[in-house]
């Protein structure tokens, strides 16, 4: 993803509400999904992940038990996943830092520019015990514009969340699932050396959720959208913090 893009909202503020600027988005809740590892429907022909060279495949990486539930990555599909997205989009909450308010065709080219892209970002839902509740964007931070703001590594892996309920904020399971996913990252990518993130500044309950999740500060970092603060969770440390 380009470091001017989105800002991590976890664990705080309002839950999605039905848009009121321009064409609404229909107010659609999660709905139980499918795909490999995951229970429920068989999805249609031709509905599987594409080959990613430069991430592996988010998709085919197994499911994690954690304490809130059975969790996994379940790569985006525009015509399956834009109404809940643009509905999550337009939570003034979300849109404070995401920017990608209005209607869904806001969302759909932002999805669109990693979807059609060369692998390095890759958007998915974060869906637990079956149920989609959050976004997410693995990218690889070594080869994003973010990359000239730090001293990154080859490999080095990123991630930006959206929480999407009211019930799933401020409550630690951002927290939980930034640690799943952090985990997920270096246990399918075993040339990471380590997970990045850049939260917004302002958004001090997202960097007290990775800062739980077993992320250490590294510098504050002025990027072209916002100054954030840049997070790091290390390889050969995850089992100290």
């Amino acid at each position: 993803m380009p470091v001017t893009g989105p800002s991590l909202v976890s664990d705080a503020g309002p839950g999605p509400v039905p848009a009121t600027g321009p064409n609404p988005v229909p107010n659609a809740g999660p709905v139980p999904v499918s795909a490999p590892g995951f229970p429920g429907v068989v999805p249609r022909p031709g509905d599987d992940a594409p080959a990613v060279d430069l991430l592996g495949s988010p998709g085919d990486w197994a499911p994690v038990v954690t304490s809130l539930g059975s969790f996994g990555l379940l790569p985006v599909r525009l015509e399956r996943d834009l109404v809940l997205l643009a509905q999550w989009m337009n939570d003034p909450a979300v849109a404070a830092f995401w920017e990608l308010a209005g209607p869904p065709s806001v969302t759909a080219a932002h999805l669109r520019e990693q979807l059609d892209g060369d692998g390095r970002s890759v958007p998915c839902l974060g869906v637990l015990d079956g149920t989609p509740m959050s976004y997410w964007e693995i990218y690889r931070a070594d080869l994003d514009p973010l990359a000239r703001h730090y001293p990154a590594r080859p490999h080095d892996t990123g991630v930006h969340l959206l929480v999407g309920g009211v019930a799933d904020r401020g409550r630690g399971v951002g927290t939980t699932l930034l640690r799943a996913v952090a985990d997920l990252i270096l246990d399918n990518r075993p040339q990471c050396p380590r997970v990045i993130a850049e939260p917004d500044l302002r958004n001090t309950p997202s960097v007290s959720a990775f800062l739980s999740a077993g992320f250490r500060f590294h510098a504050e970092v002025d990027l072209p959208d916002k100054r954030a603060a840049l997070m790091v969770r290390d390889r050969a440390l995850r089992n100290l913090l």
